[in-house]
């Protein structure tokens, strides 16, 4: 503390809980009395459920400071718009706080919750705190508020917990619902109906509530989606809990509401999952999938797993779909994007027969390996590419022949997907000397193993130079038109990329 300090008043951050005044700490509730100035906020009808929730604690012989908002709604003639208005108001306000800490007074400024989530403190904080002696107390949240009303945990074992506002843009919402484990709304009020949306369109909306003025007088709780918009305060919040089953056994899902969701987890671990794909991963009851692929995704308490070989995907989807059929809720994971060379065919495929025709299928898309190996080599599939897989296991060589022979007259990009494995050796070579007949041998080739991966390995061979001994099932490889170019830049990098201006003839 410098000496100007010492001669100044304290400046208090002081939560004082939900609303009820029996959950102001001991602390809040010392420094409410001991102080020389209080201070809350208000919008212009002069209300404040600050002062409220802290009256009792008030000694009567305290300097008030009423600190009432010029707007509530993004709405005015200031000519910095909506932001503009609130900073001048709140520079105001701090410079009406810093005269009384200048005259040696303690002032407290009061915060409903905490006045670090959400507060309007902080805004004082900020413009006083490097100035004046600070201490901000904490304060219940309304966030475990809300839990404590519903009586239902928010997290559990590794469940994290997701706060969002509800000011955000729709699809914004939906995204972050989507990919959360539980999550609390706050800000409803005039967002409620985009709220509402985003919970449906990211399918959570059966397992959100909604919670109103908690520890407060009116208080309501109730499944959100019963709710009327038209009855939405700003004081509430919408609550998807605990994905953690009960303790009782968990009932499967009534007959006729299983589902089966095929889900592109990308090409390695969750840095690649999008969020709508966390989202369905986190909704299942049971997940299917190559084992491989399945130890990919996160233990989920009260999931069932269900892991395979590789080489029975047929069978794979039908134990899928009969899991849907008698309601379970059921995602089957594939690597990288499951409609390239992936699970959503094979799924397809089986819920086409009369049997399953009834049973709801969705695909989520995935980063694929092409468009992952591409970004960490640089552009190569900056112009028109084809995508071939080199295995014949499906379909004959002379097919795949026929297609990259095809590709090479048209000077496209190739993306060579299942290039080899322990049982299929000769097939990179025979491709290469096959392109080798319509590219030079200086086209560069993009070899990309085990992307996102802990044994990633990115590097650029010359189309000439190409050994089919270092390629293997978990490669990709990108192989370069007439017009790929392979530059090195600092630091000695190269990078490859195909222009997007094709020369004319």
């Amino acid at each position: 503390m410098t000496d100007d300090q010492a001669t100044t008043g304290r400046l208090y951050g002081v939560g004082l809980g939900p609303g009820d005044p029996s959950l102001v700490t001991v602390r809040a509730a010392e420094l409410i009395g001991k102080a020389d100035v209080v201070a809350y906020h208000s919008a212009r009808h002069g209300r404040s459920i600050a002062r409220s929730i802290a009256e009792r604690y008030l000694t009567g012989g305290q300097i008030e400071e009423k600190l009432v908002y010029p707007i509530t709604v993004e709405t005015t003639d200031h000519p910095g718009g909506y932001r503009g208005a609130l900073d001048d108001f709140y520079e105001e306000a701090a410079a009406r706080l810093a005269a009384h800490l200048d005259a040696g007074r303690d002032v407290v400024v009061l915060a409903e919750g905490d006045p670090f989530f959400y507060g309007s403190y902080q805004h004082m904080h900020k413009r006083l705190a490097h100035r004046y002696p600070t201490e901000v107390v904490p304060g219940l949240t309304s966030v475990s508020a809300a839990a404590a009303r519903l009586g239902q945990p928010l997290t559990e074992a590794e469940e994290t917990l997701t706060v969002i506002p509800g000011t955000l843009p729709e699809e914004e919402l939906a995204a972050r619902i989507a990919s959360a484990d539980s999550a609390v709304i706050m800000k409803l009020g005039r967002t409620f109906p985009a709220v509402r949306r985003a919970l449906e369109r990211a399918g959570r909306l059966e397992d959100a509530q909604y919670v109103e003025r908690a520890f407060m007088d009116g208080e309501r709780t109730a499944p959100l989606a019963e709710v009327d918009a038209g009855t939405v305060p700003y004081f509430s919040v919408a609550v998807l809990p605990s994905k953690v089953a009960p303790l009782e056994p968990q009932v499967r899902l009534a007959d006729g509401t299983g589902s089966v969701t095929v889900i592109g987890t990308g090409p390695a671990g969750p840095l690649w999952l999008t969020p709508e794909a966390r989202g369905a991963l986190a909704a299942a009851t049971d997940l299917v999938g190559y084992t491989t692929y399945l130890d990919r995704v996160p233990v989920r308490p009260g999931q069932q797993r269900h892991g395979s070989d590789n080489k029975v995907e047929s069978e794979r989807a039908e134990f899928a779909l009969d899991l849907a059929r008698r309601g379970h809720r059921v995602a089957v994971v594939s690597s990288g994007d499951p409609g390239v060379f992936a699970m959503a065919t094979a799924v397809l495929e089986v819920a086409c027969e009369e049997a399953y025709r009834d049973v709801p299928v969705r695909i989520v898309p995935g980063m694929t390996a092409a468009h992952a190996a591409a970004s960490r080599a640089g552009a190569p599939l900056g112009h028109d590419y084809a995508v071939v897989s080199l295995s014949d296991r499906l379909k004959p060589w002379e097919a795949v022949a026929k297609r990259l022979r095809a590709a090479a007259e048209a000077d496209l990009v190739l993306a060579l997907y299942n290039p080899g494995s322990q049982s299929r050796t000769t097939q990179v070579g025979r491709a290469r000397d096959l392109l080798l007949e319509y590219r030079a041998p200086e086209t560069p080739v993009v070899m990309a193993r085990d992307v996102g991966g802990p044994t990633e390995r990115v590097r650029t061979v010359r189309l000439g130079d190409l050994d089919p001994t270092q390629v293997d099932m978990r490669t990709i490889l990108l192989i370069g038109s007439s017009q790929t170019r392979a530059v090195e830049r600092g630091n000695a990098t190269e990078v490859v990329w195909t222009p997007r201006r094709y020369p004319e003839a």
